[in-house]
């Protein structure tokens, strides 16, 4: 049995903080493997999922930024973690756990080396360019997590046989509806109105690349069109303040609807009768399209990342250009004014899911990857 160390960034609750911990677990559950878990934070909600697994003293590394001395007396800790527990698998999840990650099990010297890349188009400094780079070329495999993210990555010249497309996995019951709970119950306790069609986006708020002000822009036409239809938006950050205001002046004050963030997403996506990914940049292999699929709702992407490789368009949704918040209108207005489409829309996007995205899918794979560099 080897001994795996899962290295994340911390446990707050975005994409690849959740993928990581749920990950984790299954490979808890699994049992095919000692499992150890660190982190550079082990600040954030997510802390409590991890505490459930059974991973009550999680160990952490907290990094400044990584040209100071704090930095290599967190690195010498983690490689003497890594000895002392005999790791024989680092899997680091992110750019700063990559780069951090890789340069401990170098010096601990561990044999099997895996980084990741979950987005597509650079956003970092040269710099943090040329230290992912170095991490990259010190594993032994990169997982993307989207056929379009590996295409980027062997065309920034690393080789093809070193990078492994793994796709995030959704636990289906996670967004299963209760089917004991009535929607007007439901929308009592989101404080949401009765009578209404709604239009959901689970996305943080914390950078515009989201795009939320898009969807909004769109919340506008649609409303016009079809007037019981009000707007969802699940998430939180420091970007929110200027989108109830942009809201506030589109005429949506009485149709959008801040939830900030939520962890009863089976509830909301119930509830819910179309959802939407309005992302203009960065993105990877969103979560939260997995989630709206898994959940039999229909699925309007902008055509960002992995966004095609899961949404079959015209099929489970529909995929639109970035910022196009008129056709994003135009495809609402349709799905609420068919709703049987969209039923049928949401149907085979579960049985998508269910084919290529769950979570034994994504631990089979894993697991296949683990055990080739361990041999």
């Amino acid at each position: 049995m080897a001994n795996v160390l899962q290295l994340l960034d911390s446990f707050n609750q975005g994409g690849t903080e959740w993928q990581t911990v749920q990950l984790t677990r299954l490979l808890h559950e699994s049992g095919k493997h000692r499992l150890f878990l660190a982190s550079l934070s082990n600040e954030g909600p997510l802390r409590a999922e991890v505490e459930r697994i059974s991973f009550q003293d999680v160990p952490s590394f907290p990094l400044q930024n990584f040209y100071d001395a704090n930095t290599m007396k967190q690195l010498s800790r983690l490689a003497s973690l890594m000895r002392k527990n005999k790791i024989d698998l680092v899997h680091a999840h992110d750019f700063y756990t990559n780069i951090f990650g890789m340069a401990a099990a170098k010096l601990a010297r561990v044999r099997a080396r895996i980084t990741s890349r979950r987005e597509t188009e650079g956003i970092r400094s040269s710099a943090k360019r040329w230290l992912e780079r170095r991490a990259f070329n010190t594993a032994n495999a990169i997982v993307a997590n989207a056929e379009a993210i590996r295409t980027q990555l062997i065309a920034e010249g690393l080789p093809p046989q070193k990078v492994v497309t793994i796709y995030n996995g959704v636990n289906v019951a996670h967004v299963t509806a209760r089917a004991d709970v009535q929607r007007d119950e439901l929308l009592r306790s989101f404080n949401l109105p009765n009578n209404r069609h709604f239009v959901t986006i689970v996305a943080n708020m914390r950078h515009v690349m989201k795009d939320q002000a898009t969807f909004l822009r769109a919340a506008k036409l649609t409303r016009a069109a079809v007037p019981d239809s009000s707007f969802i938006l699940a998430g939180e950050g420091e970007e929110m303040p200027g989108l109830r205001q942009l809201a506030a002046e589109l005429g949506l004050s009485d149709a959008a609807f801040f939830i900030g963030r939520s962890n009863r997403i089976a509830d909301l996506l119930s509830i819910s009768d179309v959802c939407v990914l309005s992302s203009k940049g960065v993105e990877g292999f969103s979560n939260s399209i997995l989630e709206y699929m898994a959940a039999g709702r229909p699925v309007v992407a902008t055509d960002i990342g992995g966004a095609r490789e899961a949404v079959v368009d015209r099929e489970t949704g529909y995929i639109i250009k970035p910022e196009d918040f008129e056709t994003m209108a135009m495809r609402l207005i349709s799905l609420l004014s068919e709703p049987e489409t969209g039923w049928g829309m949401g149907e085979q996007g579960r049985k998508r899911v269910l084919e290529h995205f769950s979570c034994e899918a994504q631990l089979r794979r894993v697991e296949e990857l683990y055990e080739r560099l361990l041999k």
